[in-house]
C-alpha cells in the first residue's frame, strides 16, 4: 500500500509544487493535518485528510465555494485529489484570532467582523443536502457529559437520559428559528484577522467541513463561549446584543436561545474533551474543563432552565481531583 508521505508527494508533483519547500503547520483533534508549502515570498496550504481514518474533503470544497460565492474568505482551492484526500489551498496566513487578541488587538472589531459574516451566511439559502441536527440528536449529543465525563469522574455508569430529555425540552421551548447554515467550530483558533479585506471579509474562515443546518445562534455561542480562552461574560453579554440587532431580532429571545445553546454545546464538550482523553489518548483537551464548565454554569443561571440546571447539578465539578482521574485515565477506555 503506498503511504500518505508518498501520495502526498505525487499529488504535489502532478500539480507542478514538489520543488516548494515544505514544512509542518497544523493539525487538530482530527486525523486532519496541514504542512504549508513556500517557494520565494509564495506560499501555499496542503491539506491532508486520511479517507482511510474517516475523513473526507468533499464537504470542506463544496462548503468553501459557498462561502467564497457570498464574498466571505474561505481559502481557494487550487487543486485537489478527492479519492486520496489532499487539498492545495489558499494560504489566508498566521494570524488567528487567537493570536491577534494575544497581541492587543481590540476585539470588539475582530468579534464583530465574525457576527457580521455569520449573518451574511445565514441570510443565503443554504447549500443543499446538508445534515440537520434536531433538538433530539442535539440532545443525545449533551448526554456525553453524564456518558463521558460523570462516569469518567465518578468510575461508575451515569444515565444521561433525564438530561437528554430536560435538553431536549428546552431546545425545543426556546430554539425555534428556521434552521441555517451552522459552521459549529466558530472561534478564535478558526477564524484568520485580514485587516487588508473589507467588511465581513477581514474574518477569514477555516475548518468549516462539518457544516449542517441548526440553530442561527449556535455559532454566536461558539465563538462568545470559546473552550480555548477566555470571553469577558460583559462583552459576550454586548456581542449577542450586536448580533440581535444585526438581524432584527427580539434580544431577549437571543440570549434566552444562546444560553439554551450554550448549555448543549458546553455538556457536549465535557463529554467530548473526556472522550478524547480517555479514548483517543489526548490528555491536552483535560485542562480546558474548567473553562467549559464555568460557561456551562452560566448559561444554567438562567430561570427558564431550572429543570436542566437541576439535573445538571449530579454532574461532578471538574476539582483538581477529578482532573487527575481523567488525566490518568487516557488512552484505557473503549466507547461505553
Amino acid at each position: 500500500m503506498t503511504s500518505r508521505a508518498e501520495l502526498s508527494r505525487l499529488f504535489l508533483a502532478q500539480n507542478g509544487y514538489d520543488h516548494w519547500q515544505r514544512r509542518f503547520l497544523a493539525g487538530d483533534a482530527s486525523p486532519r493535518s496541514y504542512d504549508r508549502l513556500s517557494l520565494g515570498d509564495k506560499t501555499l496550504v496542503l491539506m491532508d485528510a486520511p479517507p482511510e481514518r474517516g475523513e473526507d474533503v468533499r464537504p470542506f470544497v463544496k462548503m468553501a465555494s459557498h462561502l467564497r460565492s457570498l464574498g466571505l474568505s474561505a481559502p481557494e482551492i487550487l487543486a485537489a485529489d478527492e479519492q486520496n484526500g489532499f487539498l492545495l489551498l489558499e494560504d489566508l496566513g498566521d494570524d488567528l484570532y487567537a493570536r491577534v487578541l494575544d497581541r492587543g488587538a481590540d476585539p470588539a472589531a475582530l468579534y464583530k467582523t465574525a457576527l457580521q459574516a455569520l449573518h451574511i451566511l445565514q441570510k443565503a439559502p443554504p447549500p443543499a443536502g446538508l445534515p440537520a441536527h434536531s433538538p433530539g440528536f442535539m440532545a443525545d449529543a449533551a448526554g456525553l457529559a453524564f456518558s463521558w465525563y460523570a462516569r469518567a469522574v465518578t468510575g461508575e455508569a451515569q444515565d444521561p437520559a433525564p438530561l437528554v430529555a430536560a435538553m431536549a425540552e428546552a431546545m425545543s421551548a426556546h430554539c425555534t428559528q428556521v434552521p441555517v447554515l451552522v459552521l459549529r467550530d466558530y472561534h478564535a483558533e478558526n477564524l484568520l484577522w485580514l485587516p487588508g479585506r473589507e467588511g465581513a471579509a477581514r474574518a477569514g474562515l477555516l475548518d468549516f467541513q462539518m457544516g449542517s443546518l441548526g440553530q442561527p445562534e449556535y455559532d454566536v455561542i461558539s465563538l462568545l463561549q470559546d473552550a480555548r480562552r477566555d470571553v469577558d461574560p460583559a462583552f459576550a453579554d454586548a456581542m449577542i446584543a450586536d448580533y440581535a440587532a444585526l438581524r432584527g431580532a427580539d434580544p431577549n429571545q437571543t440570549a434566552l436561545a444562546c444560553a439554551v445553546l450554550g448549555a448543549q454545546r458546553n455538556l457536549r464538550i465535557l463529554g467530548g474533551f473526556t472522550r478524547l482523553s480517555l479514548h483517543f489518548g489526548k490528555p491536552g483537551y483535560v485542562k480546558l474543563i474548567p473553562r467549559v464548565w464555568g460557561y456551562l454554569q452560566r448559561c444554567l443561571a438562567r430561570p427558564e432552565l431550572a429543570e436542566l440546571r437541576e439535573i445538571a447539578a449530579r454532574l461532578p465539578a471538574p476539582d483538581a481531583t477529578a482532573l487527575k482521574r481523567i488525566e490518568d485515565l487516557c488512552g484505557t477506555c473503549p466507547d461505553p
